[in-house]
């Protein structure tokens, strides 16, 4: 499983701020659009697979042209095979899961952009992780791994050039990455010569519920834009509505919805996760211009005996 709660209600709150239409207008688009973007996490995690495959590739390619050169020398004849029979890299390359997803979702990327596949191999090549694990000729699986999930965490993602080239294909990946980079590391430190085949393919949502929960927020949210906007106007008559920033209004907007009409999430959940969102999204001090405004609701709330919370411990 990929995506958890809170990726997702960044992705609702992207569409929500991109949407400019009212709570009457059609959203069907938008919601299309929404879980478009929550899709295309994949092909993003599946574009970093493909570049471990392609890097191996390269090496493969690099060291047979090294033995077939006119003037080759003793250690271009025999040369130390260890990178590219890494065995982590050899299961990702037999992996026929991976290898159906990789064609079904089309991912050609390193074909026509193969000048960041070399840019990643020699950064691979030129680090001392890779001059430390070059020493010896043969290595145990747990080395592989090791120096895979290394590579992975300290060349690849941190790469400046890779991370341009994911801002210029598609704008919301750079919301993913960290997220999908997170996910890579997790695969590739649980796998084990005996991993089932779809290891390397997880679901996107964890469950059902959680697809339901992203298209829920998001038409609940916008069907009661009207009467939450009220709320938030009621709570914020000493603040400028212009001085108040279009990220907090809208964060504001989803999580008043998710304490009113999500019963099993606990109020606590709710209020961490938005305060959580504003730090990363929006300005310094959002956060706590939120929490105030959500913690005077929800005292109100719970007098009135709004809340229709069930289970235990979730006020």
């Amino acid at each position: 499983m990929m995506l958890n709660r809170r990726h997702i209600r960044v992705k609702v709150m992207q569409t929500m701020y991109a949407f400019k239409g009212g709570e009457s207008d059609d959203f069907s688009k938008d919601q299309k659009f929404l879980l478009f973007s929550i899709d295309n996490m994949y092909n993003l995690y599946l574009l970093l697979m493909s570049l471990l495959l392609e890097v191996q590739k390269r090496a493969e390619n690099d060291l047979q042209k090294k033995q077939k050169k006119h003037l080759a020398t003793k250690e271009d004849k025999d040369p130390n095979r260890k990178f590219v029979n890494n065995q982590v890299l050899q299961i990702l390359k037999n992996n026929l899961p991976l290898k159906n997803q990789l064609e079904s979702y089309k991912i050609t990327n390193w074909n026509l952009d193969s000048e960041y596949v070399d840019i990643i191999f020699k950064a691979i090549i030129s680090s001392d992780l890779y001059k430390d694990y070059m020493q010896t000729k043969v290595s145990d699986f747990k080395e592989d791994k090791d120096f895979i999930v290394d590579i992975f965490k300290e060349v690849i993602a941190p790469n400046e050039k890779l991370y341009d080239y994911m801002e210029d294909k598609n704008l919301t990946w750079l919301d993913d990455l960290p997220t999908v980079n997170t996910t890579i590391l997790k695969l590739l430190r649980k796998v084990k010569t005996t991993s089932s085949e779809n290891h390397f393919t997880p679901n996107l949502y964890k469950d059902v519920e959680d697809k339901q929960f992203a298209i829920d927020l998001f038409k609940k949210t916008l069907l009661n834009k009207t009467a939450i906007n009220k709320e938030i106007e009621l709570k914020t008559q000493n603040w400028d509505a212009d001085r108040i920033a279009n990220v907090d209004y809208v964060l504001l907007q989803m999580a008043i919805c998710e304490l009113q009409n999500f019963s099993s999430i606990p109020v606590k959940v709710t209020i961490n996760e938005y305060l959580e969102i504003a730090k990363e999204y929006s300005t310094p001090k959002s956060s706590i211009f939120i929490n105030g405004i959500l913690d005077k609701l929800v005292k109100e709330y719970a007098t009135a005996g709004k809340f229709n919370k069930i289970g235990r411990g979730l006020m």
